[in-house]
């Protein structure tokens, strides 16, 4: 039925969405630099003339903010949008940002798990090298070395460990984890006023 008119009607939209899809490489690489320029400037300052305790605590929030959005990412491809319409239909807060959320499942991952969580972890990685390169460089016994060379492993360890524990718990809890961000969206788009 090619020659009906629904057909004729459909097909300019579709040609709209191919062409916004074939822009994000390009908007993911441009949001990507600017992300990671943000990270890793915000982390180098932190690191000049901070003690050390306070640079592996921001070392500590850089690895977190992978992992947690690692999970989010996860957590909406396993969902799928039939949970959150008889929710949304209620009028159940956060329902319908959840819904949204899984109806862009590729784009959301793409953010959390490559953009987000791909830069954190570069940067946690980078963080955790100048860190143990500057306990080298001050090392003045043997114990002091060895300590750098577990803050790198440790670093390495976090990233990939807390991933892999946080990819189960995103498996496991992918709707209430959904659910939770989309309440916490909904906190913003609640600025209608009522009637």
């Amino acid at each position: 039925m090619k020659g009906t008119g629904v057909c004729v009607e459909g097909d300019p939209p579709k040609r709209n969405k191919k062409k916004k899809k074939d822009f994000w490489p390009v908007k993911v690489f441009f949001l990507t630099f600017l992300l990671a320029f943000v990270f890793s400037l915000f982390a180098e300052t932190t690191l000049l003339g901070v003690s050390l305790p306070v640079a592996l605590l921001v070392l500590m929030i850089i690895i977190l903010i992978g992992i947690l959005f690692d999970v989010v990412g996860i957590a909406v491809t396993f969902q799928d949008v039939s949970a959150y319409t008889a929710m949304a239909s209620k009028k159940i807060q956060g329902a319908r940002q959840a819904m949204r959320l899984v109806q862009s499942a590729d784009t959301v991952s793409n953010i959390c798990n490559d953009m987000v969580g791909d830069i954190c972890g570069i940067i946690s990685g980078a963080m955790g090298a100048a860190i143990a390169a500057r306990l080298v460089i001050d090392a003045a016994t043997t114990e002091e070395f060895w300590i750098a060379i577990l803050v790198s492993a440790l670093t390495a360890a976090l990233t990939v460990g807390g991933k892999a524990l946080g990819k189960r718990y995103a498996m496991r809890y992918s709707r209430q984890i959904v659910f939770f961000v989309g309440k916490f969206f909904s906190i913003f788009a609640r600025k209608q006023p009522h009637k």
